[in-house]
């Protein structure tokens, strides 16, 4: 992935992180997160310069390519910043802390995510994708780096006491939970909500972009089915279809894409992640169960027979994610020119195929075409022309295969891989597909073969046969979530012991017995300047949210009224925030509806 002339390395070449790696011949000097890298700061009372990204994160490589490097940029920041790069994935407590000041410092992040520190690691500064020159009224980075080299130089102290008042601030405003009793029509609240963004034309909740959003379609899906209403299920029903006419989903290697930038799903951000997938598949899995529509389960098994050929490791745990593109260009691997299609299916069947998804000479992206059925009735397709589609597909994904594929990242994350054993046990339960359920059991195995110490503690990352971090909530509680999953499946004890032990840890580890809430990362963990709760649900659910799901379903499981007790005050700890935005917060209102798989 590198395009760096740079022979010499820098610190990243000792890491194990797919991301650090691609950074490890820029000519920045680049420091992993540690203590050389801090205590360095502060010996050279230098700011840090603190850039967090993913190795399947476009704008990162774009960000790499125009400025990282770049001898230019390298020169200002080796001279005078301490540059530190961080994986989001391996260190999400990092990337939680520093995300919520660039929230609160100026309204909005993403990755990358570019900050500057005090070398006591306190930010002045946020912003994520600049170009190396300003241009088109953003901000360069050369030109910011200069400016900030001399403000450090002429105006430090005015910056350090910024700095401080930032951290108070950011502690003092968004660390705090509002508590309450959450409103007896919570429900309801929930569901009209979602119907005041619904998208009437195109399904889904908001214009553009579109995300899938999940946790939406299963709230409605529960609900509707719940209380018999047709307007939720009706509001589910169409953002699955749409999504998956769309060219959201990959039509010829199958699996979704991250979001759409458009409002009818037709161009997606290419790129490909474990946890979209999982939660996708549960969602489509829990519609083919409450409607018993064919669609759906068509759908569901197509998502996970994309995981298990392209996410899967020979050992059973599930990789992270597939980059949006290959040799430079997004979605480069996955898009189509009619004549291409002409020529390899031949006129008669090539044209059958195009006609189907919408290929044509003008194309629909950028002159080519992203395979789609958004203008197909699906219910008008014979079983016969879907068989012969079927096989079209099969010469159009050898074909493509053939193509220079995009990068993969490797990291078997905990809390991602028991997102897709929760889904894979469940999928195997309500499809009776014993393939599934024994790739779930593979992948448990895996973790708890692999990601678990000496001790019993659960760690977050595993790379090339190698274990390490101590476990994040969401590794607690998506993974235990997992095995809970798996135990309702298969009945086997040995899920059922692990998933309560690793639950009872959770507590332990996570809880603020003192404010209510559970802490992003435990009291073994680093300590960091901030120690966030994190109860919002967006493309990931919060860890709360499932912890409150986990503790629910090990309650329905075991009747220990101290479980019950414990998941009642995690709910009850930021039930204000619910009652308030509802819709923020629908993985743990599921907890309410006895949401189970």
């Amino acid at each position: 992935m590198s395009g760096d002339k740079n022979k010499n390395p820098n610190e990243l070449i000792y890491q194990k992180s797919p991301y650090l790696l691609q950074h490890a011949y820029n000519p920045v000097k680049w420091y992993p997160w540690g203590e050389e890298a801090l205590d360095r700061a502060k010996k050279e009372d230098k700011p840090i310069f603190l850039s967090i990204g993913y190795s399947t994160c476009r704008w990162c490589h774009n960000m790499n390519r125009e400025s990282f490097q770049d001898e230019e940029v390298a020169e200002i920041l080796n001279s005078h910043f301490i540059p530190i790069k961080v994986d989001r994935e391996e260190r999400p407590d990092i990337d939680k802390v520093y995300i919520t000041f660039s929230e609160a410092m100026t309204g909005s992040a993403g990755w990358p995510l570019n900050l500057l520190l005090t070398p006591e690691k306190e930010p002045f500064f946020a912003g994520t994708y600049f170009p190396k020159r300003s241009e088109r009224g953003l901000t360069g980075l050369i030109d910011l780096l200069t400016k900030v080299k001399n403000l450090w130089q002429d105006k430090k102290q005015e910056i350090i006491k910024d700095s401080n008042q930032i951290v108070r601030e950011v502690n003092s405003r968004y660390n705090i939970l509002s508590e309450g009793n959450l409103d007896g029509d919570i429900l309801k609240k929930t569901k009209d909500e979602l119907e005041s963004i619904f998208d009437e034309n195109n399904g889904g909740f908001s214009r553009r972009p579109k995300f899938p959003l999940p946790q939406y379609v299963l709230f409605l899906l529960q609900y509707g089915q719940s209380v018999d209403d047709n307007k939720a299920l009706y509001m589910a029903e169409t953002t699955l279809k749409s999504m998956y006419k769309g060219g959201i989903f990959d039509h010829v290697g199958f699996g979704f894409y991250r979001y759409s930038v458009d409002e009818k799903w037709l161009v997606p951000h290419f790129e490909k992640m474990l946890y979209d997938n999982a939660l996708l598949g549960i969602a489509y899995t829990k519609a083919y169960e409450i409607t018993k529509k064919s669609l759906y389960r068509d759908v569901a098994e197509k998502i996970f027979k994309f995981v298990l050929k392209e996410l899967t490791s020979d050992k059973g745990g599930f990789y992270s994610a597939l980059d949006a593109e290959s040799e430079g260009e997004e979605g480069k691997y996955y898009i189509f020119e009619y004549d291409e299609v002409i020529s390899l299916l031949g006129e008669e069947l090539g044209e059958f195929y195009c006609d189907n998804y919408d290929i044509t000479d003008e194309g629909n992206f950028e002159g080519k075409n992203i395979p789609n059925l958004i203008d197909k009735d699906l219910d008008s397709i014979s079983e016969e022309n879907k068989n012969r589609l079927d096989s079209l597909r099969d010469m159009l994904l050898t074909y493509r295969e053939k193509r220079t594929k995009p990068h993969r990242d490797e990291k078997i994350l905990t809390s991602w891989n028991g997102l897709m054993i929760a889904a894979l046990a469940y999928g195997g339960k309500v499809m009776d597909n014993n393939i599934f359920t024994n790739k779930a059991k593979e992948a448990a195995d895996f973790i708890i073969a692999n990601s678990v110490d000496e001790d019993g503690h659960l760690l977050s990352t595993h790379i090339g046969g190698e274990s390490y971090n101590y476990g994040f909530l969401e590794d607690y509680a998506f993974f235990t979530f997992g095995l809970l999953s798996l135990y309702d499946v298969t009945k086997d004890e040995a899920y059922f012991k692990i998933g309560k032990n690793l639950a009872y840890d959770m507590i332990e580890l996570f809880l603020d017995e003192k404010d209510g809430g559970m802490f992003y990362y435990s009291d073994i963990s680093e300590e960091l300047i901030l120690r966030p709760k994190d109860i919002y649900d967006g493309a990931i659910p919060s860890g709360n949210s499932f912890a409150i799901l986990v503790l629910s379903k090990l309650y329905r499981i075991t009747k220990d009224e101290n479980i019950y007790e414990k998941y009642q005050n995690l709910i009850h700890s930021f039930g204000e925030n619910i009652n308030k935005r509802p819709s923020s917060y629908v993985y743990s209102i599921l907890a309410l509806l006895n949401f189970n798989l």
